[in-house]
């Protein structure tokens, strides 16, 4: 059982779904994870959030949230994350109990795996080019839109914490 409050978790995945296809779009389309999506989702936590968690853990959480964007940082300074994917794992880390960070790394390695295979059969259809020849992501080389699995990871998590 995931420690993130069934209420909380339904509370918070409409607004994550939408911003997760928002960034999804983005990312793939553009290559970019805007800044306003990531104000956007930490705007949902900082509002929602007093409403459906216990204060003590609502605040504890923002803890994650410092966490996870000095991580980022590094990583992207070190060549190995987009600053737009640091800033958007920072972001979604408040949503995610600490007790369940084990089950989410793993739910998150296997939308990447996915998201990654899929992307690369999909850039490959001449109806997917056809149906979005813009897409930087379909030429991008070995890089990938890192938005695509982090956000699906988020909202597969928010729903399993909900109806599972």
């Amino acid at each position: 059982m995931l420690q993130t409050p069934a209420t909380a978790a339904l509370a918070f995945l409409p607004f994550a779904a939408a911003i997760g296809f928002w960034v999804t779009w983005s990312d793939l389309a553009r290559m970019r994870i805007s800044n306003s999506a990531v104000l956007a989702l930490l705007a949902v936590f900082l509002v929602v959030g007093p409403f459906v968690l216990p204060l003590a853990d609502w605040g504890w959480r923002w803890a994650h949230f410092a966490v996870i964007l000095l991580a980022g940082i590094v990583l992207n300074a070190g060549g190995i994350l987009g600053g737009g994917d640091a800033k958007f794992l920072a972001a979604m880390a408040p949503f995610v109990a600490l007790g369940d960070a084990s089950f989410f790394l793993i739910l998150l390695a296997v939308a990447m795996v996915a998201s990654y295979i899929g992307h690369r059969v999909f850039r490959g259809l001449p109806l997917a080019r056809r149906l979005a020849p813009d897409w930087q992501s379909w030429d991008a080389g070995k890089k990938f839109p890192l938005g695509v699995p982090l956000a699906l990871a988020l909202v597969i998590y928010l729903a399993l914490a909900a109806f599972g």
